[in-house]
């Protein structure tokens, strides 16, 4: 986040590179800041004639290199911005040679997605050294809660610990969609607020008291009544629930538990470093190694997995998304 703030800390004192090449597996900060020059490079009479957006696709490196090339009409700069660009993987080294000589009077941006730049090969080394690298990474479970408190502090808002492992929970590590919530709850409640479960329920439709973070915790207690609970609210809401999702985050729950039996050391400190865990769940962990051995765990692994492929259609017999929930509940509890 400190080098996005840079990026356009930068453009807004008029210190304006060539080109920036935005490459990684999280797209969220790639469409920032290839918007923000979008929209703040140019003035709006300006962008009729100089700013073109090319998509990877459709284009080539000569088609891109052609439209660089070109001069601004009435405006210091013109802008090209390519998205997509993750499309043109093979041949992308190829933009090199512009690289070395860029058009000073041209912004270009490359917008490479889900895809890494080789650092050792000479386009990473060249767009260093002429103007803007920038690697957005993914950002693992244990740190979106914070990413995600940052976003509403700098808007005026705070979330309780609960609110935000429950977005996460749901939303998954997902910038782009987590922000596109952010968003209904800034337009739904005044500034200063602080975002409880509650407002998650009412203005996004996720239950505070029927969900997978809820589900996972009950299973581990080895809370029967409340697991069942949780899955017969499932079955009642299947599309806001998908089997497919459960299935997923529990599965990582119990490999994480398999995880936490093999450490050594089961300091709270150690367990959230070594699993990539928000330190709020190591409780969680401690409580279900208590209840679920080494031995059960790879036994629950392997019925996750049976249940994976007969939610898939292999072997169910046409069982329902809620059936079969029940009889993993069962093999489990």
């Amino acid at each position: 986040m400190d080098e996005v703030k840079q990026i356009v800390s930068d453009i807004k004192a008029g210190n304006i590179k060539p080109i920036y090449f935005l490459f990684g597996e999280e797209p969220y900060y790639i469409d920032r800041i290839s918007e923000y020059i979008e929209k703040n490079v140019l003035a709006e009479e300006e962008r009729g004639f100089n700013q073109m957006v090319l998509y990877g696709k459709d284009v080539g490196v000569d088609d891109i290199v052609s439209n660089a090339k070109r001069y601004p009409m009435m405006a210091p700069y013109q802008v090209v911005i390519v998205k997509e660009a993750q499309h043109l993987s093979r041949t992308i080294e190829q933009l090199v040679n512009y690289v070395k000589n860029p058009q000073n009077t041209t912004v270009l941006v490359v917008c490479y997605k889900y895809k890494k730049l080789d650092k050792r090969k000479n386009l990473y080394k060249e767009v260093k050294k002429q103007g803007v690298i920038f690697e957005s990474k993914k950002l693992y479970e244990n740190q979106v809660s914070d990413w995600l408190r940052k976003v509403l502090r700098s808007s005026g808002y705070t979330i309780s610990h609960k609110a935000a492992i429950l977005l996460v929970d749901y939303l998954g590590t997902d910038l782009s969609k987590i922000s596109n919530e952010l968003e209904k709850l800034k337009l739904a409640l005044p500034k200063s607020t602080e975002i409880t479960p509650a407002h998650i329920e009412e203005h996004i439709g996720i239950s505070k008291d029927y969900n997978n973070f809820e589900l996972k915790k009950a299973i581990g207690e080895r809370n029967v009544l409340k697991a069942a609970r949780i899955i017969n609210y499932f079955a009642q809401n299947p599309k806001d629930n998908p089997f497919i999702l459960t299935i997923t985050l529990l599965n990582s729950f119990f490999t994480q538990l398999l995880q936490y039996h093999g450490l050594k050391d089961h300091s709270p400190k150690n367990v959230a470093s070594k699993l990539r865990i928000n330190p709020y769940f190591v409780g969680e962990f401690q409580t279900a190694a208590k209840n679920y051995p080494m031995r059960k765990v790879s036994q629950i692994i392997s019925h996750l997995r049976e249940m994976d492929l007969k939610g898939k259609g292999v072997g169910a017999n046409a069982a329902s998304p809620s059936d079969l929930l029940k009889e993993l509940l069962v093999k489990i509890i």
